[in-house]
């Protein structure tokens, strides 16, 4: 798979979780792919201080984006 290809699935993921974050007032966005295994993302509004934004990451956005590319091995919030 191309890096073309794996930001692409990687938007394609995205685009799954972000009617969730959305409903609670929050939202994601793509910053980098790094190495084409390391994703980096930016959780928006109310997703910044929520105390569960750990967990949301880890096993909502990590898990959907790897079901769409396999190869990536993890998932970075930077804020």
């Amino acid at each position: 798979m191309t890096s073309e290809e794996i930001k692409t699935n990687v938007e394609k993921a995205l685009e799954e979780i972000r009617p969730f974050l959305q409903s609670d007032g929050g939202d994601i966005t793509l910053i980098s792919i790094d190495n084409d295994n390391s994703v980096k993302v930016k959780l928006e509004g109310n997703c910044i201080g929520c105390s569960v934004n750990q967990m949301t990451l880890k096993s909502g956005v990590e898990m959907t984006i790897k079901k769409y590319a396999p190869q990536i091995e993890e998932v970075i919030n930077v804020s």
